[in-house]
């Protein structure tokens, strides 16, 4: 799990029927300090985020099926499960 900015949208008109119905976003990981990384993944979206959102990823497989309702195998990796409204780190 970890926490990200959503950079943008993909659009696949061809794609594994999980993917069907489901809205993916490229997501930047961020460094503790807010700053981005050179490090994203495509999530699938199941909060409504949006370009520019601060969000939390779980980035674990059979997790993220879990989520949107599908078991067994497929492509699945990476979801937003959050958007964060603030970040506190105690120094």
């Amino acid at each position: 799990m970890y926490i990200g900015r959503v950079a943008g949208t993909v659009v696949s008109t061809i794609k594994h029927p999980l993917f069907n119905g489901q809205k993916l976003l490229t997501v930047i990981r961020l460094n503790l300090d807010g700053s981005e990384t050179t490090t994203y993944d495509i999530c699938l979206d199941d909060v409504q985020a949006g370009i520019g959102d601060v969000v939390v990823v779980l980035d674990e497989g059979s997790s993220a099926r879990q989520i949107i309702g599908k078991r067994g195998t497929g492509p699945a990796r990476a979801i937003i499960v959050g958007i964060v409204d603030k970040v506190e780190i105690d120094q």
